[in-house]
């Protein structure tokens, strides 16, 4: 049996109905540059203080590889802040964390620092710029000073019959000194005979009149625990304060403790997040 020709001619995509199209693949959209992190450190004449804060630094670069870490100071080392962000600006860098070295919120975490990102923006208006939180508190940091603890002779075992002062470089803050003491109440909660609260400056009492009054109080083992990142004058205070009245162990400060490299990244993280302050909001 013949079939009638049309005399039309058949279209070609009804022609090749029967072949199914091939599935149109997605546009990859490109992934967005992390956020530059910036460390800001208070500085010091002291050259172990930059030496420190750079070792920190390094290792905060050696957990997260491909992370561009840059480190700038409010005073006596450069390059200063106002200069690094000068810096990335003129590198194209359009976002930045600026993280505060910085243990507790006083007036450099208010007042100084919003201040010195402030002027950076306003000179920069295509960079973002949003400070994270400081440090402090965190297990992290109680997990450091534990470790520079046992670095310096104790051990686990000598947790319930040695007494700890934590000493802080000070402040006239009175949430910043809030902040120390609740750190050393929750400290001596995890096992430790005593955890007092001492400061180098601004506030008492002092390292020296702490350990006098553990012993007094027939605490058998003192240690000084000093709750500052890097090597410096208050610092120094701290320690001698520990070897006037004759504590038996003197910790390190925290430097680039493992610990307080992986609080940077978590705080870091945060802020990149949108969890940080942004520079509108500090106006």
């Amino acid at each position: 049996m013949r079939h009638a020709v049309s005399p039309y001619p058949v279209p070609h995509h009804a022609a090749a109905s029967h072949h199914t199209a091939a599935p149109s693949r997605p546009v990859p959209h490109p992934v967005p540059p992390r956020p530059v992190l910036l460390v800001i450190a208070h500085g010091s004449r002291d050259p172990r203080h930059a030496a420190t804060v750079h070792a920190l630094a390094e290792r905060v670069r050696s957990r997260r590889p491909g992370l561009r870490v840059e480190t700038g100071f409010l005073d006596f080392n450069a390059p200063s802040v106002p200069q690094l962000l000068d810096r990335l600006a003129l590198d194209g860098v359009r976002d930045v964390v600026a993280l505060p070295l910085l243990l507790t919120r006083a007036f450099h975490a208010k007042s100084d620092i919003p201040a010195v990102l402030r002027e950076a923006s306003a000179r920069h208006p295509l960079t973002r710029v949003r400070q994270a939180e400081v440090l402090g508190p965190s297990p992290l940091l109680t997990g450091a000073l534990e470790r520079r603890l046992y670095e310096a002779g104790l051990s686990p075992g000598d947790r319930t019959s040695t007494g700890v002062v934590l000493a802080s470089a000070g402040s006239s803050d009175p949430e910043a000194i809030a902040a120390i003491t609740a750190i050393a109440r929750r400290w001596q909660r995890s096992g430790w005979h005593t955890v007092r609260p001492a400061f180098a400056s601004a506030s008492l009492p002092r390292t020296e009149d702490a350990v006098r009054e553990l012993r007094a109080a027939g605490v058998r083992r003192i240690a000084v625990s000093p709750y500052v990142i890097a090597p410096g004058r208050l610092p120094d205070r701290i320690a001698a304060g520990a070897h006037e009245s004759g504590a038996d162990i003197l910790a390190d400060v925290l430097g680039p403790a493992p610990e307080l490299a992986r609080l940077l990244l978590r705080r870091y993280d945060r802020a990149a997040a949108g969890r940080g302050t942004a520079l509108a909001l500090l106006a």
